[in-house]
């Protein structure tokens, strides 16, 4: 048992470090969020916006598909933007002429501020040759970094991640 957690530690070190050789787009954080949807309401006092219906949400090379989209507000700025629905997914060019990063889940979270995408409950991530799959994934948006698992447990044996890298041909 213990040669097989350090076995999966070990393949996802490996994944985790061939992951941080793409960079996002710079351009995006500096871009807008537009969000189109079927229906939105916005309330003032509890500074929240939700969407529903069909939603779609860009920043510059970031697109989220999802059928309910809640924005928090701090101060007039987007804080959190929290996605839900069966069909909740997220892609983004993280460099000119790069091959998209896509990734689904039954929620997500996107921190704009902090370059913060959390997937979470049937978590998976296509990245390069890779897939990442858990019930809990992190991925740095600025540095194309994924980190997959328990993030409350310090050796993520709580939970299981299963990554598959492809060969390349």
């Amino acid at each position: 048992m213990a040669t097989m957690i350090k076995s999966k530690q070990i393949w996802l070190f490996a994944a985790l470090l061939y992951s941080t050789c793409c960079m996002a787009l710079e351009s995006d954080a500096k871009q807008p969020i537009t969000i189109d949807s079927n229906g939105a309401t916005y309330d003032e006092k509890s500074e929240l916006s939700t969407y529903t219906g069909n939603v779609i949400a860009t920043q510059g090379s970031i697109r989220v598909n999802s059928d309910k989209l809640v924005v928090h507000f701090k101060d007039g700025e987007a804080e959190k933007l929290v996605f839900t629905g069966k069909n909740a997914q997220f892609k983004q060019t993280p460099s000119a002429g790069g091959k998209d990063i896509t990734g689904q889940a039954s929620t997500g979270e996107f921190y704009p501020r902090r370059n913060l995408l959390v997937l979470m409950g049937d978590a998976t991530v296509l990245q390069g040759n890779g897939t990442y799959s858990s019930d809990y994934i992190e991925y740095d948006i600025k540095t194309s970094l994924v980190k997959a698992g328990d993030k409350n447990s310090p050796d993520n044996s709580q939970q299981r991640v299963h990554v598959v890298i492809q060969p390349k041909l």
